[in-house]
């Protein structure tokens, strides 16, 4: 069972939750908020308007170059995307490892 009331996920919870929700029928998208992407990982930038045409209960993993900017900004996130989950990415950009793959 995944836990969808927390703040954040690693890498590893991101991937492993990632496979795990997917098997339920629930899309984990990774969201750019820098115009950065990170290299090996399947993500789109922030765009709100095509991000609410999600389904509902989609999650959203928000990244930014540390974490912090995305952590502080969940609350507007949550806010925006009422009918999805809002997660921000633990270190972000910075601490992504494109070796740590499942």
């Amino acid at each position: 069972m995944v836990d969808l009331n927390v703040d954040e996920w690693t890498q590893k919870e991101y991937l492993h939750n990632k496979q795990l929700l997917a098997a339920q029928g629930i899309k984990v998208l990774l969201i750019d908020t820098i115009l950065n992407s990170i290299e090996g990982a399947d993500g789109i930038t922030y765009n709100p308007p095509l991000m609410k045409q999600e389904p509902s209960g989609s999650v959203f993993v928000f990244y930014c170059d540390s974490g912090k900017g995305t952590h502080s900004r969940l609350k507007e996130f949550r806010e925006k995307f009422p009918d999805h989950v809002c997660i921000s990415l633990k270190g972000g950009r910075g601490y992504w490892r494109k070796n740590l793959q499942q």
